[in-house]
């Protein structure tokens, strides 16, 4: 699923192509695709067509359109989208071949570029969320990501001690910090030195601060990249492929050697997926004492 250097090098092309944009119609050839919007396909290209977009936002893996028109759209609508595990928007010219899995087609009133949103497994999806300009209601329970200037460091400090889970869950979990996957989840684990079975409640703010400095750092690098594409895909606006994975450290490296100590990266089961550690630079934790120290009783 894209992460978001994956979706931030999307939402920039759009930024570029889009933005300032009128939709003259939208076509819907597969419902699912717009199934988080209620009232149908019917309503979702007339409430669309007409529509200016004003800007290209995202919060985490979520991207939304801001939208003006005179009667269509209200001032405070966004066109929301979420790619899923193998969602696409593609800027297109408006005689290229129609892709296989195309969904939805957006035609501008200009006559230029197309923007379509193309799923091969349908995962993925666009709606109207009304009201939803400055942030889509749907999503609000979504973190900041960490490269947000209003992210909190302090606070996300605070949760982690309060929450008590392994390490790496914590980071995939998208309402304490957004934007991080599985593959950006152990590379920044890596640089950080930390193992993604620590329990949270033992970091220490200094080991914290490391930890988010190195997601900041594998985030602007990938985004430098153009994101991780192991397949077709994850691709930008155009088409084109991210080169980040030549960069990993950790992920999908099993047996490679360690870039820090040469020791053999090692792969273990978490969550239903695959991790990615040095046994050497990220020592597996000593599980913790289950004995609790009584606490003294005060006889009144």
């Amino acid at each position: 699923m894209p992460e978001l250097p994956e979706v931030e090098v999307v939402r920039r092309g759009l930024e570029r192509w889009v933005v300032g944009r009128t939709i003259a119609s939208v076509g819907v050839t597969h419902p699912r695709a717009v199934r988080r919007h209620a009232a149908g396909p019917d309503d979702f290209a007339a409430v669309l067509s007409g529509a200016r977009i004003e800007a290209a936002r995202r919060r985490g893996k979520y991207l939304w359109l801001p939208l003006t028109a005179p009667g269509a759209a209200a001032p405070d609508d966004a066109l929301l989208a979420h790619l899923g595990m193998s969602g696409q928007l593609l800027v297109k010219k408006p005689d290229a071949p129609r892709a296989k899995h195309l969904h939805v087609r957006f035609t501008f009133t200009d006559g230029g570029d197309e923007l379509w949103f193309v799923d091969q497994r349908t995962f993925g999806g666009v709606s109207v969320e009304h009201g939803g300009a400055v942030l889509p209601p749907s999503i609000a329970h979504i973190a900041r990501d960490v490269l947000d200037p209003l992210f909190d460091g302090k606070a996300f400090h605070a949760a982690l001690r309060r929450r008590d889970s392994e390490l790496k869950r914590a980071l995939l979990d998208q309402s304490l910090v957004s934007g991080i996957g599985n593959i950006y989840a152990d590379e920044a684990l890596w640089r950080a030195r930390l193992h993604g079975a620590r329990s949270t409640a033992t970091m220490t703010r200094p080991q914290t601060a490391r930890l988010l400095d190195a997601v900041r750092e594998v985030m602007t690098d990938a985004l430098a990249a153009g994101g991780t594409s192991f397949d077709s895909l994850y691709v930008n606006v155009n088409g084109s492929s991210g080169y980040f994975a030549r960069s990993l450290n950790a992920y999908g490296r099993e047996g490679d050697p360690c870039d820090r100590c040469a020791t053999p990266i090692r792969r273990i089961t978490f969550m239903n997926r695959s991790s990615y550690f040095c046994t050497k630079c990220q020592p597996i934790p000593r599980p913790r004492s289950t004995t609790r120290r009584e606490s003294p009783t005060t006889t009144p």
